[in-house]
């Protein structure tokens, strides 16, 4: 009767590995990046819109010399300007940026100060919609795009060029690129990747990307949004408690009126340059939103651990058992136990690879996502912990929870 459990919840996991490849928006293939620029959208053949870049910055001066610059120097043909929202920051992040700008004749910078979220709004939403406000949006001449980007986001200097030639050829109201974060330490090189590799698999970028599919999200690093999509949709205040504000903005933009058009994609060049050194660094900055994700629900919770224990641990541990004692003389069943472990285990071993390659790390890793997914079980289970402590959603000491 045991081994018969254990043949069952082997079986199930195959078959979820099995839809997952096969029936997942593909997922897994980390194949969803911007083109080359069509020729019909080079800078001499047409008019490019006013754009407007708003980087929310909270104590961000040890960051801002690595990625202003960035924006500052973008080779954009266009009217573009930079808007930092300093967000009641402590360490001098302002001065910082002014510096900056001055040792810099790119494009204008504007500094607006923020004294921090109103009641029902969440940090970072908050310093959106002040950015968006000063971003001219009100003026007689308002900008058509606004690029929302992170503090820690270092741009190529063709980076809103080419995301606004993407923009105006799809006619898209929101075009998001998921920036491809540091993997400099062994703890990154660890964690990272399996993030980007769970967050694709929530949502599929393909999914995401087709105008008739529900899947709606965007990354929060890089969202290069239509303004009157945006004020259509009733403007930032529509998820203004959003502690997931790109998912938040994406579901918004593409539900609009039923007729919202989306993309989300992969990206070598445009970069975050915030370092995690330390394991520790990694496991606040997941278990800061995890349960956030399950809608704090502890049912959703539950469900998830469940899912990650069929899902990456029954794989490796039940396979590997049941290969002995069906090598040692087990029974039939034993034998189909261990092979129907074993192959889920090698149908995820070769989903990871993709991004892996993404992440130009070996091989060798793909078979220890497990592992690494049985350290996100715990984190997501930290965050739970957090929030019925009272210290969820802790950033830079500011806590936001609901």
């Amino acid at each position: 009767m045991t081994v018969l459990v254990f043949a069952c919840v082997a079986l199930l996991s195959l078959a979820t590995w099995l839809f997952l490849l096969l029936a997942h928006g593909r997922y897994w293939l980390a194949d969803q990046y911007l083109p080359a620029e069509p020729d019909a959208v080079q800078a001499g053949d047409r008019d490019w819109p006013d754009v407007a870049a708003v980087v929310p910055a909270r104590d961000e001066a040890d960051m801002l010399p690595l990625t202003l610059p960035t924006l500052l120097a973008q080779d954009y043909p266009g009217r573009f300007s930079v808007v930092l929202v300093d967000d009641a920051s402590s360490d001098g992040t302002a001065e910082v940026a002014e510096k900056i700008a001055a040792a810099h004749s790119g494009h204008t910078l504007r500094i607006v100060r923020s004294e921090g979220p109103p009641p029902g709004w969440a940090g970072k939403v908050a310093a959106m919609r002040r950015g968006f406000e000063a971003s001219g949006i009100a003026e007689s001449n308002p900008p058509e795009y606004v690029l929302f980007t992170d503090a820690d986001i270092a741009h190529p200097v063709d980076s809103v060029r080419r995301l606004v030639a993407f923009g105006e050829t799809r006619e898209l109201d929101l075009v998001s690129l998921m920036a491809r974060l540091r993997t400099d330490t062994a703890a990154e090189r660890a964690i990272v990747p399996a993030f980007v590799y769970s967050f694709a698999q929530l949502y599929p970028f393909p999914r995401v990307n087709r105008p008739r599919s529900r899947t709606a999200a965007a990354a929060g690093g890089c969202m290069l949004v239509r303004c009157s999509a945006l004020i259509e949709a009733g403007g930032l205040e529509q998820i203004a408690g959003a502690r997931i504000d790109d998912v938040a903005l994406g579901t918004l933009l593409k539900r609009r009126a039923g007729r919202g058009r989306t993309w989300l994609g992969l990206t070598t060049d445009v970069r975050s340059v915030r370092p995690y050194p330390r394991f520790s660094d990694l496991w606040d900055m997941i278990a800061r939103s995890a349960y956030t994700q399950l809608r704090y629900s502890p049912y959703l919770l539950a469900g998830t651990l469940l899912g990650l224990l069929i899902m990456y641990a029954v794989p490796p541990i039940v396979g590997l058992v049941f290969l002995g004692i069906a090598v040692a003389g087990g029974s039939t069943l034993a034998a189909v136990t261990a092979g129907a472990a074993l192959a889920a285990w090698g149908l995820l071993s070769l989903s990871y690879l993709p991004t892996l390659r993404l992440y130009r790390l070996r091989s060798w890793r793909a078979p220890l996502l497990p592992a690494v997914m049985m350290l996100y079980g715990a984190m997501t289970f930290d965050s739970a912990r957090r929030h019925h402590r009272g210290n969820g959603g802790n950033w830079k000491g500011r806590v936001e929870e609901s």
